[in-house]
């Protein structure tokens, strides 16, 4: 599925952000959607992921209450809402898609950079 994330950018402290991925040439009604996040020297790390439906989600402890998952199968969409932004949420973040019945993500967008300062 091939994904294409959007939405990045730089931001102060206590901002919002939106982020989309999009998906083409495939409905995305059959994968878990996530997206995860790398700043520089640490490792990629999950922030958010929603089930085929959006009945369901997780969202990190670090970002909880703060960033919202959700997704439109219409639009062959999905989104990370993320307010209060702080500096360390600096990162790179990427959308990826996990094929109901795997336990992996397999498919993964470019990535977009969003920047926070203090």
């Amino acid at each position: 599925v091939p994904l294409q994330a959007c939405g990045g950018g730089f931001v102060q402290a206590g901002g919002s952000l939106r982020l989309s991925c999009a998906a083409s040439g495939r409905t995305i009604s059959n994968y878990w959607m996530g997206w995860f996040r790398q700043a520089p020297g640490k490792e990629r790390e999950l922030v958010a992921q929603i089930t085929r439906n959006g009945g369901s989600t997780y969202v990190a402890d670090s970002v909880k209450g703060r960033f919202t998952i959700s997704r439109d199968n219409a639009k062959n969409t999905v989104y990370l809402q993320m307010n209060s932004l702080k500096p360390e949420d600096t990162a790179v973040y990427y959308c990826a898609a996990q094929y109901y019945t795997s336990s992996l993500y397999h498919y993964w967008g470019q990535g977009t950079q969003v920047t926070v300062s203090s």
